[in-house]
């Protein structure tokens, strides 16, 4: 009989000294405890001492025997293969032996270990770890039930997809019944567990979970009226999962799940109340939503307004109390991370398409200090599906709520009804706008409101409304409201401020040009805002002035508007160092006001234009250095390039032939050709965008590398890749313009992807539209090399181009189709009423080309004869038929 491990004294004694040192807040002991703690690893049996602490050594606090288990715990995340096989068979025995410890914590800190080695060996390798917990749940000693409970837990939350695999023989065959055993023992914290464990096999539909579906909703119903709130989340934790998983299941007894929800979402305990009103968002995704929930939204639409209160503690945590915070700076911490959005070459549409981008900002951002998710936003989201489901049918029911709320004399009554007001404001915007006549003026008085809250949420809400806004006489609502969203923006609240930053920016891109007269005005007070913003806010401010550059474009470059933005713009640039995170949103600003100052920007382009190659080189550089000696060099953050390249491309497309001179004196042709090589999608897709703004701008410095360039475009048409084919897309068709006859030896590089593309299935239409676009131009530069394969793309190319405005990409592109039929006729036959169609969807096209349709209509008509061609000529709508003869006379 070998002797059990045993600790030395002395050994001991070094390891509770280490423990206690490493609780003490002082960041240079805690140092030097994780240097020591690291060379005791080389020890083998260091571990055993760690595991002995945890489970045997009962003279000792807790904490510190849980501490001792944490050390363990990360050792095995890190070096277990490198244990020694009596270590680790030491310690898997003595957690099996310490799963019921009369402490919770040690017996919780045993369940973290157990399950950090299971999801090592996968458990496998450990292959009497189930059968042994399982057995414990049958003990008789409650601490060794709960004990070996909570490790199975873990273990089902970690390792779901291994439980129900053959390797280990499918264990859940015998663990989903004998969890459903536990859902009625007399312990809550047991019956928590076991329908915690259930839980994790719902989602990807177990079998073994569905086999014994029955039982499984009978149990849930039986706990249903549970007095723990553990068990209760977890029950409406279980409903909200089947809802997708097995609706099938739940029809039957959909009226009595609706009540039971209804009763839980009012819970006392927030967290219950939170997991059912995931129901209500879930529910409201669901086919059968309008037929379940019709007959309950009288009650269920005013629990969710009230759901949308702030709590006492959420105003307690947002300093709600707090007016005025202007002047305390922002805590590091509470800035959450930005991330850029590279450009893409996209195409503006005759009809209202899908230019508007979905932006998920559902404006329940006003509390990002708090949890990400609580009650009240999760109440407001489900308002607001309610409302995408019902439309108007909500307005019924919601009116006179809105009537009682919006006008309460409880400020946080009324908040939560401008907070539900703008939840409905997409699903409901017909049936509301009887109402707004009424309603806007009254949310302008509340931009005034003594409450900060108050004003930051009606800022959001008339955002959802600021289409209608807009599309108003100007006097009545349009001018009121920029007047006191602009005195918003200067509130001294910063909760208020970032509220009207981003409701303005809303605003700009619903007004475009429609803002030009008050120009002066709106810049003014967006300046005078960086002389009042903490750091949080700058960073918003930056995202309004891109907008407003963006919404009115080249009337942005008069001399008065450019004195009073760009000084203060230049002034953050030149404080900012090159490893400031701040530059993203300074240079995403910079970029948008670039495009439209256009020859505006020549003043400031140089130092601008110098700093950004700069900043692709050292990015480029450091990848490099990280690359061959990574333990002395830290990788880069691509970012820094992504915008700078993004920035590079703003001022070649606004400051248009002028850029050259900035070109000729910069390696930024070598920098692009290794970023048009990088492994990062988002970096090559801006360094094509950039690629065809040179191209356009000054292709006399283009022209030598594209012999280089080209092949890397060809690889790059690869429409997994959205936005990198969609660039890389668009700089072929403009460097084919240019290049003309010379582009000959490149077209097979390229054409056979680009046909693949356009006839594929959900291609994006934007993607679509530039692959039609650039095949048209190279049929224009290479018709015969392009218009034997005309029938396979032609009605495609139609179908993608009738839709985007009169433009010079388009004229190019057409010029193109029409060579490519004049060559090739035949390839145009069986769609031609695709080329009808698509010819018809010109406003005004240039007199040659108008020629050029004129002469294939003809030629057409023509060649099969009046009767046939009358005969197809039927076919049409009578919209297309009209404006046919009426233009061009077929």
């Amino acid at each position: 009989m070998k002797m059990a491990w045993q600790p030395k004294e002395e050994g001991l004694q070094q390891i509770l000294q280490l423990l206690k040192e490493s609780q003490s807040p002082d960041t240079a002991t805690q140092r030097a405890v994780q240097k020591k703690l690291e060379e005791l690893n080389e020890f083998p049996d260091f571990n055993n001492y760690l595991i002995f602490v945890l489970t045997k050594l009962k003279s000792e606090d807790e904490p510190t025997r849980s501490l001792s288990g944490l050390i363990l715990k990360n050792n095995v995340k890190a070096h277990f293969h490198k244990f020694l096989p009596e270590v680790s068979e030491f310690i898997k025995a003595e957690c099996l032996n310490a799963v019921g410890d009369p402490s919770p914590l040690i017996r919780a800190t045993v369940g973290i270990l157990i399950t950090t080695i299971a999801s090592k060996g996968e458990l496998t390798s450990w292959p009497e770890l189930l059968p042994a917990l399982v057995t414990l749940l049958d003990s008789v000693d409650y601490n060794a039930c709960e004990g070996s409970f909570g490790a199975l837990q873990k273990i089902c939350e970690d390792s779901a997809e291994i439980l129900d695999s053959d390797a280990l023989n499918r264990p859940l065959n015998i663990l989903i019944p004998k969890f459903l055993e536990f859902f009625r023992h007399s312990s809550p914290k047991i019956r928590s567990h076991a329908i915690a464990c259930v839980n994790q096999f719902i989602i990807n539909r177990t079998q073994a979970l569905m086999t014994h579906i029955d039982p499984f909703l009978e149990n849930l119903f039986h706990l249903a009226s549970d007095d723990d709130p553990d068990v209760r989340k977890n029950v409406c934790r279980a409903l909200v999962m089947l809802l997708e998983v097995r609706m099938d299941r739940l029809i039957p007894h959909m009226h009595n799940i609706i009540e039971y929800m209804l009763m839980r979402t009012q819970d006392q305990d927030e967290a219950v109340a939170l997991e059912a009103c995931e129901f209500w968002l879930s529910l409201a995704e669901q086919q059968i939503c309008k037929d379940a929930l019709g007959p309950y939204l009288t009650r269920l639409v005013p629990v969710l307004v009230r759901g949308m209160k702030y709590s006492e503690i959420d105003i307690i945590l947002l300093k709600g109390d707090v007016e005025e915070d202007e002047m305390i700076p922002d805590r590091e911490e509470d800035i959450r991370p930005r991330f850029h959005k590279s450009r893409t070459h996209s195409h503006k549409h005759t009809e209202n398409g899908e230019e508007g981008e979905d932006d998920d900002d559902d404006g329940l951002d006003d509390d990002n200090s708090l949890s990400d998710w609580n009650l009240r936003k999760c109440s407001a989201a489900a308002l607001d599906c309610l409302a995408n489901a019902f439309r108007d049918d909500l307005l019924p029911v919601l009116v006179p709520i809105l009537k009682e709320t919006l006008f309460h004399n409880e400020w946080v009554v009324k908040e939560s009804g401008i907070l539900a007001l703008g939840a409905i404001a997409e699903g409901c915007m017909q049936g509301m706008i009887p109402h707004l006549g009424e309603l806007i003026p009254y949310l302008i008085s509340c931009l005034s409101d003594k409450k900060a809250l108050v004003r930051a949420i009606t800022c959001w809400t008339l955002s959802r409304y600021s289409h209608w806004v807009v599309s108003q006489n100007h006097d009545l609502y349009f001018k009121p409201l920029m007047n006191e969203l602009l005195k918003r923006i200067l509130d001294g609240n910063k909760k208020v401020q970032e509220a009207a930053c981003s409701a303005f920016a809303t605003l700009e891109e619903e007004a475009c040009t429609e803002l030009v007269p008050y120009l002066g005005f709106i810049l003014e007070t967006l300046v005078f805002a960086f002389s009042k913003y903490q750091h949080k806010n700058l960073l918003i401010l930056y995202d309004a002035i891109g907008t407003l550059a963006d919404s009115v474009g080249h009337h942005l470059n008069k001399e008065d508007y450019i004195n009073l933005l760009m000084p203060p713009l230049i002034a953050k640039w030149n404080v900012l160092k090159d490893e400031d995170k701040d530059l993203f949103p300074l240079l995403e600003c910079l970029s948008s006001v670039a495009t439209a100052l256009q020859s505006g920007f020549l003043p400031y382009c140089e130092p601008v234009y110098r700093r950004c190659v700069c900043l692709v080189e050292q990015t480029l550089n450091q990848h490099i250095a990280n690359t061959q000696s990574p333990d002395q060099f830290e990788a880069p953050d691509k970012d820094f390039m992504i915008v700078a390249l993004d920035l590079l491309s703003g001022l070649a497309e606004g400051l248009n032939g002028q850029i050259e001179k900035l070109v000729v004196d910069s390696n930024i042709m070598h920098l692009l050709y290794q970023c048009m090589q990088d492994p990062i999608s988002e970096v090559r897709q801006s360094s094509f965008a950039l690629l065809g703004d040179l191209t356009k701008a000054c292709f006399q410095h283009v022209h030598p590398c594209i012999p280089e360039f080209l092949p890397i475009l060809g690889q790059n048409l690869n429409p997994e890749f959205i936005s990198v084919c969609n660039n890389a897309t668009w700089a072929i068709g403009e460097i084919s313009v240019k290049l003309g006859q010379d582009m000959r030896p490149y077209v097979p590089l390229v054409l056979n992807q680009l046909i693949v593309i356009i006839n594929r299935g959900n291609t994006p239409k934007t993607l679509l539209e530039n692959t039609a676009i650039t095949i048209g131009r190279l049929g224009f530069v290479c018709p015969h090399d392009v218009a034997p394969m005309l029938q396979h793309f032609v009605r495609q190319w139609c179908s993608s181009l009738r839709n985007i405005r009169d433009n010079e990409e388009k004229d190019s592109a057409f010029r193109g189709m029409c060579q490519m039929i004049t060559v090739n006729p035949a390839g145009v036959v069986q769609d031609f009423i695709f080329f009808c169609d698509a010819v018809a969807s010109w406003v005004s096209p240039k007199e040659d080309l108008r020629d050029m349709f004129h002469k294939i209509l003809h030629g057409f008509k023509n060649q099969v004869g009046d009767e046939n061609w009358k005969q197809f000529a039927d076919q049409f709508p009578p919209q297309l038929n009209e404006r046919l003869s009426s233009t061009y006379g077929v």
